[in-house]
């Protein structure tokens, strides 16, 4: 779906130093940066919050895209919702992104055909979910492509310093788990300097929370589309 090298937008509200009305005023802000700055995927990640929060922050979002295409922009930008079908679905969501151990993508695929039909989700909801898998080892990897999914992120490529136990994988690692046709995407401790290391090793593109939500984000999707990755979902 894309030209060039594939980005990845994970959310973390938590991550700003405000109160909670704030927090959630500044990730949609952010959400919207990314979607008119040409990201092409924006995983809401926010794990703490319970399901009535959830589905009216992933409303909100898609909102943004809604108010785009009224502004004569169509979004390249496609939102997942992490690990909850469900919540994709009410909300309108384009599909999931899905632990290792969570269910299928056959499982999703099966409930978003059979909650979507007939319902109002389905006015909403596209006909077909997009689904993205985290992975930590090249055997997952190929266990997520021969499971049907869209593409996999894989981490930590890089050690994180917010996670100081979390053994890194490696570029080595990162590159065996690249030999599948499905694209990968390189996720952890991933930065402007070294991210094009993850691309020569064939990931199609790159995942971050920081990278984006930290910094202004067409000049990290400037740089990033500069450099040349292996191949793009399709």
């Amino acid at each position: 779906m894309a030209e060039g090298c594939l980005l990845y937008y994970i959310t973390d509200r938590t991550a700003f130093a405000a109160d909670e009305p704030t927090r959630r005023r500044r990730l949609l802000d952010k959400i919207s940066e990314a979607a008119r700055a040409g990201v092409d995927y924006i995983q809401l990640r926010e794990k703490d919050l319970v399901t009535r929060e959830l589905e009216m922050l992933a409303r909100e979002a898609v909102d943004i895209f809604r108010q785009l295409r009224t502004e004569n922009r169509e979004p390249r930008t496609v939102l997942l919702i992490n690990t909850r079908t469900d919540i994709a679905l009410a909300a309108g969501a384009d599909g999931v992104h899905l632990r290792s151990d969570d269910i299928t993508p056959p499982d999703v695929r099966a409930v978003w055909e059979k909650c979507g039909a007939g319902a109002p989700a389905r006015e909403v909801s596209p006909r077909e979910p997009l689904i993205g898998i985290s992975c930590h080892s090249p055997e997952e990897v190929k266990q997520a492509e021969a499971n049907g999914a869209n593409f996999a992120v894989f981490a930590p490529v890089f050690e994180k310093k917010d996670i100081p136990n979390a053994q890194p994988a490696g570029l080595a690692q990162l590159r065996e788990a690249c030999k599948v046709k499905i694209p990968v995407l390189a996720l952890g401790g991933v930065t402007l300097e070294n991210a094009k290391w993850c691309l020569e090793a064939g990931a199609s593109g790159i995942a971050a929370i920081r990278l984006f939500q930290d910094n202004e984000i067409s000049a990290v999707v400037a740089k990033l589309r500069g450099m040349t990755p292996r191949s793009s979902v399709s």
